[in-house]
């Protein structure tokens, strides 16, 4: 059930297709968006708000005609010079865009907003660059996604990317600390940061400034150790200043004062991150962190040097590596 102001969020201000998904025929999709339909609807009622709630009354009407429009559009399908990509269910909800799945191999991310496209741009340019690193440090591509193919789009249409997917098996950080309320062992933390790290220092080397390494933007494969740094849309080159940001996240000083970024940002909101995954009594990890969070950018390590550091840290703690199983908890009751 949705509150009052979770439902006026929801639907205030935007489009059919970023409330529903993807319109198409699947009776599943069309059930689910029926059920969202009246859940938000049971809320905005009239019989369930004040007679001069005007913003209510207004969402309400509104819900109704953006359900209609969706009911009546026909499937999004995508189509460039490479391929045709006929859009299925959402897969994820991003800052900037949304990621659905395709009835094909791939994933697409459609910027909600064509306003945004240029954010979608910045990502093209930096997987461009990170593919050219990696085809030549072959063992560092899967530390990143994989672009296929782009729709650069006209005036008022909405530019998407064409990933190969990242879907089966993989989660995200978010989903982990949320499976993990009390936060992570550090020794099933230490996997995924040293991964973490290995993926910076490699867009570092390239010159680029990730600029949103938060929780939503990394890929988990508990089962597999795999880790990918997603979210590319606000990267840009090192010096220059962040080209978005999103209210949500707790930026460095430097992003909070408008000035550009440089790797140095990148490590600061890394080991930010990593404060807040990990449980509370990994204080050696946790004082680790805090070393690589100085407020002066010109005070933080390397990402380089934090690999040869980070090691040491973990080989004074745990001693000799072994492979530590990782899995998210079942919380069904099955």
């Amino acid at each position: 059930m949705f509150t009052r102001e979770e439902a006026l969020d929801r639907v205030e201000g935007t489009s059919a297709a970023t409330l529903f998904g993807p319109p198409g025929t699947d009776p599943a999709r069309r059930k689910e968006a029926q059920r969202l339909y009246w859940a938000l609807a049971t809320v905005l009622h009239p019989d369930r708000v004040a007679v001069d709630d005007v913003r209510a009354h207004a969402a309400a009407a509104g819900l109704t005609r953006l359900y209609q429009e969706w009911q009546q559009a026909k499937p999004v399908v995508l189509r460039t010079a490479k391929g045709v990509y006929r859009v299925t269910e959402r897969h994820a909800v991003g800052s900037v865009a949304n990621v659905y799945r395709t009835d094909g191999r791939h994933v697409v991310k459609i910027v909600r907003d064509p306003a945004l496209n240029p954010l979608l741009r910045a990502e093209w340019a930096a997987l461009r660059a990170l593919r050219r690193f990696t085809d030549e440090h072959r063992w560092l591509s899967p530390y990143f996604p994989r672009m296929t193919d782009n729709g650069d789009v006209g005036r008022g249409e909405r530019a998407f990317t064409v990933f190969e997917p990242l879907v089966d098996g993989f989660v995200t950080l978010a989903e982990v600390r949320r499976a993990f309320p009390d936060g992570l062992d550090g020794r099933d933390f230490a996997w995924m940061h040293r991964r973490l790290l290995r993926a910076v220092a490699a867009a570092h080397r390239v010159g680029l400034v990730h600029g949103a390494i938060v929780v939503e933007n990394v890929l988990v494969h508990p089962e597999q150790h795999g880790i990918v740094l997603a979210g590319w849309s606000f990267g840009v080159e090192d010096g220059q200043p962040l080209l978005a940001t999103a209210k949500s996240v707790d930026y460095p000083p430097e992003v909070v004062a408008g000035r550009p970024v440089t790797a140095a940002t990148d490590v600061h909101m890394l080991h930010a991150l990593m404060s807040d995954l990990l449980a509370h009594g990994e204080t050696r990890q946790r004082t680790f962190a805090r070393g690589c969070m100085q407020d002066d950018p010109e005070r933080r390590p390397d990402a380089v040097a934090l690999l040869e550091e980070y090691d040491e840290l973990l080989d004074e703690l745990y001693g000799q590596r072994a492979f530590r199983p990782f899995a998210l908890p079942d919380r069904t009751g099955a």
